[in-house]
């Protein structure tokens, strides 16, 4: 059996160690299973969604909300409607701004709008507050007792190489030298472009990754920079499982800081794939999440062929190592959870349960537990809906040594879930590495359990695609016969 291995497109295609070609699919240890549509949740919001966070209290009580240009937004569990929560006037977003949102103790702080002061949205609250005296930010994160603010804005100043925390224990709390409050500004490492906590945070910039850990009174925090000369060029592509394992993106391609140095996931793998297929006067629309129910990180970004919104994803399955793409026209992304349903409240969603486009059996439905969410027409969707047209290819290679040949048959291995998916089958050929790739006609499995095909050449690939429900696509088989040579 020929496997379908990593997807490594950065690798030349002629005995590529890995698959050539992995899209819609997510990678498994051996082989790749389906990646789903997206399926509609919440009703619009004005503008496209620019960031979700979702929370739940000691109760389990699920909250969502999310954040536009100019609002944000608490989704009502009931009607699922985005109600507008923001302060009276609302917001003004610049082009490259996303919302980023923390949880401290009860309340729900968000900043993004770096010419506001952080908001706060405390139980019981009908709207989101600014908190007095704290500045505004491109970034938040939680570090020990204190809410950190980075690349932020106060004083009617700008200080984008600098973090700023509350006072312990004390988010409404802001002013420099009382209770540890204070700020400390980062030389020559460019602008913070992420911040990261835990019981010590990460500070991202341009130019350095840095680690900030509690010392107490009088310096509070101590900053060193355990990397310099590189660092996160791109302030929407960092996520995090802690301040030991964060993803981002720098010009140096796909990276994992472990919390002493950075590991490049994507070298030789699927950076140069990346960085030409992404459509740079788009890079502000770059998005992460992070779906911890299947152990992948994805990438949002608008491609060369976009119109101005994502069309596509980087999948990294942080457990295996292994990559695929997605290509799904969608906003952006975040992670959602959710109360379980009952068939009446699925009605504020779709009249129709055929409409719904997911599964009444899914776990997006039957709630208690945090899931990818994806942002598309002003709407918070669940990645869950039906199967996404799925593509495969096995790497180039090569029948019979110096000489051309015919391959006649193959036999895809793909495991069925629910019924019989529709799966064709497709031969790349070409006589020689200079040559185009040609494509055979899409072939259909018989009942004999083999796809006929007729395509000759040197050099063969094979390609199948699959609609419909499947579980897992592992390989092919293929019978050849050689030819002459000419």
């Amino acid at each position: 059996m020929i496997k379908f291995a990593d997807w490594l497109p950065d690798q030349a295609a002629y005995e590529n160690p890995g698959s050539t070609v992995a899209q819609n699919v997510v990678p498994t240890a051996k082989g790749f299973r389906p990646f789903r549509g997206l399926a509609p949740l919440s009703q619009a919001a004005t503008d496209y969604l620019r960031g979700i966070h979702a929370t739940r209290d000691s109760s389990d009580n699920a909250t969502v909300f999310a954040g536009d240009a100019t609002k944000l937004y608490k989704m009502n569990n009931g009607t699922f409607a985005l109600a507008d929560v923001s302060v009276s006037g609302g917001y003004g977003l610049a082009a490259n701004e996303q919302w980023d949102f923390v949880e401290f103790g009860t309340d729900i702080i968000a900043a993004g709008d770096r010419g506001t002061a952080l908001q706060k949205f405390a139980i019981g609250a009908s709207a989101f507050a600014a908190v007095s005296g704290a500045p505004g930010a491109r970034h938040l994160a939680v570090v020990k007792d204190f809410v950190v603010t980075g690349n932020i804005e106060y004083g009617g100043s700008t200080y984008r190489s600098s973090v700023r925390w509350s006072q312990i224990n004390d988010a409404t709390a802001w002013t420099i030298g009382d209770n540890q409050a204070d700020v400390q500004a980062i030389a020559d490492a460019g602008q913070i472009t992420g911040l990261v906590g835990g019981e010590t945070g990460v500070v991202l910039l341009e130019k350095a990754i840095v680690r900030m850990q509690y010392v107490g009174s009088p310096l509070i925090f101590s900053f060193e920079k355990v990397e310099t000369g590189h660092g996160c060029n791109y302030p929407n592509s960092v996520a995090s499982l802690g301040p030991n394992q964060v993803f981002y993106l720098s010009d140096r391609g796909f990276q994992m800081f472990d919390g002493q140095r950075s590991v490049p996931i994507g070298s030789e793998k699927v950076d140069r794939f990346f960085f030409s297929d992404m459509k740079d006067t788009l890079r502000d629309r770059l998005s992460v999440a992070i779906d911890p129910e299947n152990s992948i990180v994805c990438w949002s970004y608008a491609s060369i062929a976009s119109f101005g919104t994502p069309d596509r994803m980087m999948v990294y399955n942080y457990a295996l190592g292994k990559w695929s793409l997605i290509s799904l026209a969608h906003e952006g992304l975040g992670t959602i959870y959710l109360p379980g349903q009952t068939l009446e409240s699925l009605d504020n969603i779709s009249t129709s349960i055929d409409a719904l486009g997911t599964s009444l059996d899914d776990r997006a439905f039957t709630g208690g537990n945090f899931q990818l969410a994806a942002s598309k027409d002003n709407k918070i969707h669940t990645v869950s809906g039906e199967a996404l047209d799925a593509i495969l290819e096995t790497t180039e290679f090569e029948p019979a040594k110096m000489r051309q040949s015919m391959i006649t048959s193959v036999t895809p291995y793909v495991t069925a879930k629910d019924g019989n998916p529709t799966v064709t089958v497709q031969i790349g050929s070409r006589v020689n590495q200079q040559a185009s790739v040609s494509y055979s006609t899409a072939a259909s499995i018989n009942a004999s359990n083999f796809a006929p095909t007729r395509a000759t050449g040197r050099y063969h690939r094979v390609r199948i695609n699959i609609s419909g429900d499947w579980r897992f696509a592992q390989g092919v088989d293929v019978e050849t016969t050689a030819m002459g040579r000419r």
